[in-house]
């Protein structure tokens, strides 16, 4: 099979397609044919970060046809149509085929595109469990989205919405209108306001990206409010992981959040997609031998939504 295979000396690109072996599932997994794939933070920082999938192929998130299962596999059969989150499972997604254990894949309802299942799983699972785990979002609650241009921005919005939330959201110019569309209450272009100077104040703040200091954020908490730090660059993460605990003491609540793979959040934000409660937003596709191209450009952090590379064709 076709796989775009990771090379630390590789140069230009260290992801480079090559045929590789297809492998075999074990006793508990499935082998997936591979239909799509999505482009997340997670590979590239992974990249950055040294911490390279025993066979050297990133992927996560990725959508496709069952076509071998384990002797062990008990709800799988071959021709079901699945996606799934394989951050835990050795990813492998940047392939014409992968295996991993049949616990990481979710049912795709067949309303649901392979693209639009592959640009699901961590993008709304950690917009879910940041809202509902974490910031323990209630209806009629303020809440502020901070860089909802993105994959996990744009499905906070909407599932902050979904919860019965009053939203206000902070963006890129160029991501105003897209973020109004998916149902923001109030939308803020930070190339004129960041929304953390006003008198606004709010009982939940989701941040995914940006750099300002977390003491920005926590001073247009309410009393009670809670803070949840999902991305953004890399010294602010540390700074969170540093400071978090000493900076909840009282009522305001500062967390991070490391989103797991869930197959139960995963039904359950496919089945609000399947019946049109949310949706997945697209920004580019590419094909497989095009990945290097596809995780530089989300590497750029202008994408408007997913990146999503597309493998067979249905």
């Amino acid at each position: 099979m076709k796989a775009v295979v990771f090379n630390k000396n590789g140069k230009p690109d260290k992801l480079v397609l090559q045929e590789v072996e297809i492998p075999i599932p074990l006793e508990n997994e499935v082998l997936v044919k591979v239909y799509a794939v999505s482009v997340n933070a997670y590979d590239y920082r992974s990249m950055q970060l040294g911490i390279v999938p025993k066979k050297k192929i990133f992927g996560a998130d990725v959508s496709g046809v069952v076509e071998t299962v384990g002797n062990n596999v008990k709800k799988l059969r071959i021709g079901d149509e699945v996606f799934g989150d394989l951050s835990a499972s050795g990813s492998g997604g940047f392939a014409e085929y992968v295996t991993a254990p049949e616990s990481a894949f979710g049912i795709k309802p067949a309303k649901v595109s392979f693209e639009d299942a592959a640009a699901t799983p961590m993008a709304a699972l950690t917009a879910l469990q940041a809202l509902r785990d974490l910031g323990q979002i209630q209806p009629g609650q303020h809440v502020l989205i901070y860089g909802s241009g993105g994959g996990v921005g744009t499905f906070a919005v909407q599932l902050a919405k979904y919860y019965g939330a009053e939203v206000t959201a902070v963006c890129s110019p160029k991501n105003v209108e897209q973020t109004r569309s998916l149902g923001a209450d109030h939308v803020i272009d930070y190339s004129k306001s960041d929304g953390l100077n006003s008198s606004t104040k709010f009982d939940l703040i989701v941040a995914v990206n940006g750099n300002r200091p977390l003491m920005d954020y926590k001073r247009v908490l309410k009393s009670n409010g809670n803070f949840v730090l999902v991305g953004g660059a890399f010294s602010q993460i540390i700074r969170m992981l540093l400071f978090g605990k000493i900076l909840s003491i009282g009522g305001k609540k500062m967390r991070f959040l490391s989103a797991k793979p869930d197959v139960k959040d995963l039904e359950f934000v496919i089945q609000l997609m399947e019946s049109g409660k949310i949706k997945a937003v697209i920004d580019r596709q590419y094909s497989l031998p095009e990945t290097s191209e596809a995780v530089k450009y989300l590497k750029q952090g202008h994408a408007q939504g997913k990146v999503v590379i597309s493998v067979h064709q249905q």
